[in-house]
């Protein structure tokens, strides 16, 4: 068991609004994280892929109007959209009863459904969480290197051995392709989106081309800009944009593309130990979309995050301007020994950034010269999570 970072911020929630939805991927802990938030008080839990639960639901109101005094606690909530109204009714009922926080906790896997169904009749009444899979605060600092390989899914990093992590992995991605994405929207052919996520997982880092892709996959940019919006709400994609100032030169204006889960990545590209990824040409980029992900998660809520990129060769990899104003910009080299190029330097002269990060794979903190510091993944994150 970890302690999820989570937890705090799910308990604000509740004692604050009368419903607060908690999405994630599927498997990243949603489930085990309500379950012990409902043994810390009266609550009820219902699985609303069990038709056991789900027949508890034919008259929804008469039902749930017996668990007023109660966190109810619905999973799989994208399942039955109709219940959105309901709750609203009974939201609004409680409040003029003196019930006006801590009602309702609904679980998602995905957030397309759910932000679309619930902004239509819970605005005002909802908050919205996200639990992504474990990150390096959680595992600790021993753990990172496992966590980077295997991925935050708690089963594929708990697996007993790197082949049983593997197989974890590509059943989860069978799932996905074969009954959650056809569920949620049209019919894609599994293999067909498969071809597309793996090839995402390719140009890992890289500034997105649909066209490109489309022609690879012999199909139209707007199907790949569909499949692109999918993944995304299935909170298994990142699309980072690129931070935009008015500099006077051409900046990149087109995102980059992660996939958020470096296990994942791992999977769909047959990478199953760490001789393996080392040897491969993503491996950088692995590396850079692991240290993005960690990064924004452990990030203030009021965070803008971007890249940096001009036609001229300046960039940087990430920026970050925290709440207050304050710029970062952060460099990120796998080796313990790299140092920032040029480019890097360049674009800090068009940002000025207050701060100016190299995240290496060690351990150590030391100054680099032109007010670049080198600074390990966890010491980073872990200053960030402080703020």
């Amino acid at each position: 068991m970890f302690q999820r970072r989570m937890l705090s911020e799910l308990r604000m929630g509740l004692n604050r609004q009368a419903a607060v939805a908690l999405l994630g991927p599927r498997q990243a802990g949603k489930t085990t994280l309500a379950l012990a938030l409902a043994g810390e008080r009266s609550a009820i839990y219902l699985d609303l892929e069990r038709p056991g639960d789900l027949a508890k639901l034919e008259h929804p109101e008469e039902f749930l109007q017996l668990y007023e005094g109660q966190l109810v606690i619905l999973d799989e909530i994208q399942r039955v959209p109709g219940l959105f109204p309901v709750l609203r009714g009974l939201i609004d009922a409680g409040r003029r009863r003196g019930h006006g926080a801590g009602r309702f906790l609904v679980l998602g896997s995905a957030s397309m459904e759910l932000l679309r169904q619930s902004g239509e009749s819970l605005a005002g009444r909802i908050r919205y969480l996200e639990l992504a899979p474990l990150d390096v605060l959680e595992v600790g600092t021993d753990g990172w290197e496992k966590l980077w390989l295997r991925g935050g899914f708690p089963e594929s990093f708990l697996a007993a051995d790197e082949a049983a992590s593997m197989e974890w992995r590509n059943d989860l991605i069978r799932t996905y392709l074969e009954r959650d994405i056809p569920q949620l929207g049209p019919r894609i052919p599994a293999e067909t989106l498969r071809r597309f996520w793996t090839m995402l997982a390719h140009t890992q880092g890289g500034i997105h081309n649909a066209s490109q892709i489309a022609a690879s996959l012999e199909l139209s940019a707007q199907t790949i800009g569909r499949y692109t919006d999918l993944m995304v709400d299935l909170l298994l994609v990142r699309r980072l944009q690129p931070y935009l100032v008015n500099v006077g030169k051409r900046v990149v204006k087109s995102p980059k593309i992660y996939l958020r889960d470096s296990g994942l990545q791992h999977a769909l590209l047959n990478l199953p130990d760490r001789d393996a990824l080392l040897g491969h040409p993503a491996v950088g980029g692995s590396w850079e979309g692991f240290v993005i992900e960690n990064l924004l998660r452990a990030a203030p809520a009021a965070t803008v995050a971007g890249f940096y990129r001009c036609s001229g060769g300046a960039e940087v990899d990430l920026v970050l301007e925290l709440p207050g104003g304050e710029r970062w910009a952060v460099e990120i080299k796998r080796g313990a020994t790299a140092r920032p190029g040029r480019g890097f330097h360049s674009a800090c002269d068009d940002l000025q950034p207050s701060r100016r990060w190299l995240v290496h794979s060690g351990t150590d903190r030391f100054p680099l010269g032109g007010g670049v510091e080198a600074i390990g993944l966890y010491e980073l994150t872990n200053q960030l999570a402080a703020r």
